[in-house]
């Protein structure tokens, strides 16, 4: 039983001015639950458990990614501050790049010996390191590559 507010003669005739009728437009309550009872009674559902599945997929790449962002910049930290005191006790660069590794085993990063680049002239320091982590989503294996620098000229 479909509901109308007009009766079938007034629905035939064009609206008068200034009145805001719609025919197609629900007039009461019961109407408008009549009309979306069809199809789009999953639709909210469906839109539901697709933002929830998106939500989930992000929470599950932060959780596999954020430690690594927190251990790189970590190891940034480190290695400005060898750079800082290399500046000033102007060792070797054999003792520089041991106390890089030392730095990144305590971050604990996987960085080999030769991924280390250290530039040393006249006690301005250049430290960087080349290396990448494979991070495991299941579906994917993403290759995060960072490239930490740290450059420091000497005082005198």
């Amino acid at each position: 039983m479909k509901y109308c507010r007009k009766p079938l003669a007034a629905r035939n005739r064009s609206p008068e001015i200034g009145v805001d009728w719609n025919p197609a437009r629900p007039s009461s309550s019961r109407e408008f639950t009549a009309l979306r009872r069809g199809g789009d009674k999953w639709a909210g559902h469906l839109k539901a458990i697709v933002w929830t599945l998106i939500l989930v997929s992000i929470g599950y790449v932060g959780f596999k990614v954020v430690p690594l962002l927190i251990n790189e910049y970590e190891f940034q930290d480190g290695i400005q501050t060898i750079a800082r005191m290399a500046s000033v006790n102007r060792p070797e660069s054999e003792k520089i790049r041991k106390a890089v590794l030392q730095e990144a085993a305590k971050d604990e990063l996987s960085i080999r010996p030769e991924d280390i680049q250290v530039e040393s002239a006249g006690g301005n320091i250049h430290i960087s390191a080349n290396y990448s982590v494979t991070v495991d989503l299941k579906v994917y294996q993403w290759t995060l590559n960072f490239n930490p620098t740290a450059t420091n000229n000497a005082l005198f």
